[in-house]
């Protein structure tokens, strides 16, 4: 193990691999050259390699960084994506990810997982009977918080897309380490071509990056749920005056807008007008006033939200109104 002093912002990543039978050795060679490549970034504090165990068949690498920050820094450099390239022959299949937080991070703040599957047309009935099963299992464990399967969408997406939560990164480790976890992956290893991420934030990537487009670490819970908010209405609003000449019945309407608005708000909405708008409140300077920057924020949307609703009133109630 690589170590340096710590902080209390550290962050984690516990990465996953299988790696392929009788290239352990030449795997530990290549992880120590991926190891001191790390400590050469901003904010390194330790890496560690765990052999598997009887309950986690696979290797388990540990990182540790100051600050989540400078922790995707490394994770999405170059220099790691080359190395994983030159080391791919040693591993078998994609790894498992999952980010913890330091000691700051809320006890009820949940951590989602997201697992995308490939699923053949003549197996879905049993990928469909070995969900259940994974998810009967799944709530079995301490801080299971709920879980939810999504069939792919046609000339969107092909894969189906499992999503489970759990209280905390020490309750989802413990399931994903657990001997029951093993054994249904065992049981339907025909499904084993899936990939699998960790999601730390309610809104994942809309708040990944500031106002500058900088990678920083997303706001708390209650700014991430105003500033969607925000962004949210006049969306859904614009989006239903658009289809209303279309006359759609509400299941087909409802569908349609709430795919179109996703999209929307991904790569329209968040990143060119709240993360614009609200940046100073989202992710405000070090030096700066809590309290005034919370003023500000709170004032930006007062005015937005005023300004949006007095618009629509007049366009609905005065100019053009809703049948």
């Amino acid at each position: 193990m690589t170590t340096q002093q710590g902080t209390d912002d550290a962050v984690t990543v516990i990465i996953g691999l299988h790696v392929c039978r009788g290239a352990e050795q030449q795997f530990l060679a290549w992880q120590h050259t991926m190891n001191a490549a790390a400590s050469r970034y901003r904010g390194f504090l330790a890496a560690e390699v765990n052999e598997p165990t009887e309950g986690r068949p696979d290797w388990g690498v540990v990182y540790r960084f100051d600050s989540l920050a400078n922790l995707r820094t490394w994770l999405d450099s170059s220099t790691r994506q080359s190395l994983l390239a030159a080391g791919a022959e040693f591993v078998d299949g994609p790894p498992t990810q999952q980010v913890v937080s330091g000691a700051d991070k809320p006890a009820d703040q949940l951590v989602t997982v997201v697992v995308t599957h490939r699923v053949l047309p003549d197996q879905v009935d049993d990928f469909l009977a070995w969900q259940e099963r994974m998810q009967l299992a799944e709530s079995e464990f301490d801080g299971y918080r709920g879980a939810e399967l999504f069939r792919p969408v046609e000339g969107v997406q092909d894969e189906w897309t499992a999503m489970y939560r759990y209280r905390s990164a020490a309750d989802l480790e413990a399931w994903l380490a657990s001997d029951t976890r093993s054994r249904l992956l065992e049981a339907g290893k025909k499904f084993s071509d899936f990939q699998m991420r960790t999601v730390e934030s309610s809104f994942g990537s809309w708040f990944a990056f500031d106002k500058k487009g900088r990678d920083v670490a997303p706001p708390s819970g209650v700014k991430t749920s105003v500033a969607v908010w925000v962004g949210l209405y006049p969306t859904v609003v614009l989006l239903t005056l658009a289809m209303d000449p279309l006359h759609l019945p509400l299941w087909l309407g409802m569908l349609v807008g709430n795919l179109v608005s996703s999209f929307i708000m991904s790569f329209v909405v968040m990143p060119y007008y709240v993360n614009k708008l609200l940046g100073r409140w989202l992710w405000p300077r070090p030096d700066a006033s809590t309290t005034q920057a919370n003023v500000r924020g709170v004032t930006v949307v007062a005015v937005l939200t005023v300004f949006w609703a007095l618009v629509f009133y007049l366009v609905t109630a005065v100019f053009w109104p809703l049948a």
